[in-house]
């Protein structure tokens, strides 16, 4: 007999009810009575798990009945209709053979587990309820951003991970050396020579994929990277990871107003896409982990996202009857708090774009008013800022201009310079860091929680 996953059951009833079918899986629970018992059955490949019911007429009953959760087993049995309510449906069970045996010891057993103790059983967590809600619900939104981009047209770039471009700041990167550090190559000056090692010069881990992005939208119109993402902040909250992932989109001819319509559209349909095909696992997490969520997230697919300057949020801001632990100011950057309040004031996602110039990045485009750069956070109800984009400096001269201003070295960055050049044009992207994404999506307020195997600081296990 074939086996056949539990997602093929739950989304072709019809075709197995009263049928003989075989499943592989695990054990998620096992109650057991004197003359029969029953198995709480996961395979993986759906939310729901299938009740499996096995009486004494199994030779290897005695046995079974020993067999503790966490093991491996295959079931052939009958798919029949269940007397419990809210359970359609359930296998009586002709033959279980164990397939995996597991231990007393197994971490993960049948009862509410903190996220903090199972960070610490991180490869085991995929086995509970909460993170086959969380990764099932990350593998989807993955496909859905895909699909957007694909559909309209994008190419998908792979930019590279080792890299001597300086986008985010080199000391935001990891630095990448074959050099063995108990006899590093020293030059004329006592300092360490870097022609010697592997590239010839610094090399680093990147921390954006956004300026070779530019490079092949200058050329294929519209492009997108998503792809993993290393940065060296020493940062302990919520919020923050040494890996992760990023969702960079390059578009030319394409200004400040085009990408935040982008922006917007991808957003909704990524949301909508998740709700669609996550049903079970967003209603568990509207259940258990936000209260709410759905109804949230189905807000926001219906909601039309408010554009605002930065110095108007700043205006609405000081006028709040509020007593802010940070007092905001129009040449700086706004707090968590800030975010919170302009979301509510609106009642929408809000973007607050035309941002101080000199606290944004030095390729974002210098507005006429030379104080103000095109650039733009997109800020949601209950999460904060989730994308940040521009409009990028087209102005050869401009460019080389604010490179200056912030320290960054144009030697070897010709190459991006260039891109000026050599039939440059307005064009325009944006970042959203795909685990805000995920919190965003699941109520999961700890990033730690929706990353496979997190990595922050003083931690890299597994």
């Amino acid at each position: 007999m074939k086996r056949i996953d539990t997602k093929e059951i739950y989304e072709h009833l019809d075709k197995y009810m009263d049928s003989e079918v075989l499943l592989k899986g695990w054990i998620r629970n096992h109650r057991k009575q004197k003359e029969f018992g029953f198995i709480s059955f996961s395979d993986g490949t759906q939310f729901n798990q299938i009740q499996i019911v096995y009486d004494k007429s199994l030779e290897n009953f005695d046995e079974i009945q020993k067999w503790l959760v966490g093991c491996a087993i295959s079931v052939s049995g009958k798919l029949v209709s269940s007397p419990k309510e809210n359970q359609a449906f359930e296998i009586r069970a002709t033959k279980i053979t164990l397939e995996g045996d597991c231990p007393e010891d197994f971490p993960i057993q049948p009862k509410r587990h903190t996220r903090e103790f199972l960070r610490e059983q991180a490869y085991l967590r995929p086995r509970t309820n909460l993170f086959q809600a969380v990764f099932r619900i990350r593998s989807v939104a993955s496909l859905a951003i895909h699909e957007y981009f694909q559909q309209n047209g994008y190419l998908y770039v792979h930019t590279p991970i080792i890299t001597g471009a300086d986008c985010e700041g080199s000391d935001q990167m990891f630095k990448l050396t074959t050099f063995d550090f108990d006899n590093l190559p020293k030059d004329s000056d006592g300092k360490v020579d870097f022609t010697k090692d592997l590239f010839g010069k610094k090399a680093y881990i990147t921390g954006s994929g956004q300026l070779q992005a530019e490079a092949f939208a200058l050329a294929f119109d519209r492009v997108y990277t998503f792809g993993p993402t290393l940065r060296t902040e020493n940062s302990n909250t919520k919020v923050h990871a040494n890996e992760f992932w990023m969702i960079e989109p390059e578009i030319s001819f394409c200004d400040l107003d085009g990408l935040m319509d982008i922006e917007e559209d991808m957003l909704k349909y990524v949301v909508k896409y998740v709700l669609d095909h996550c049903k079970d696992e967003i209603d568990f997490c509207s259940n258990f982990v936000e209260k709410g969520l759905r109804e949230k997230l189905e807000k926001l697919v219906s909601s039309q996202f408010v554009r605002i300057d930065h110095k108007d949020v700043v205006d609405i801001l000081k006028k709040a009857d509020v007593k802010w632990e940070f007092q905001p100011e129009y040449g700086e950057d706004i707090a968590k708090e800030h975010e919170k309040y302009i979301t509510e004031y609106f009642d929408s996602p809000v973007f607050i774009k035309n941002w101080p110039k000199d606290i944004k990045a030095y390729y974002m485009k210098l507005n006429s008013d030379n104080q103000t750069v095109a650039a733009v956070d997109l800020e949601v109800p209950g999460a904060g800022e989730l994308m940040g984009g521009s409009q990028r400096e087209d102005d050869y001269d401009k460019l080389v201009e604010r490179m200056k201003e912030f320290g960054i070295a144009t030697e070897g960055m010709e190459w991006y310079l260039n891109l000026r050049r050599y039939g440059g044009c307005m064009h325009s992207g944006f970042g959203m860091g795909f685990e805000r994404l995920i919190i965003y999506l699941t109520g999961v307020d700890n990033i730690r929680d929706v990353l496979p195997f997190p990595r922050t600081p003083k931690s890299c296990d597994y």
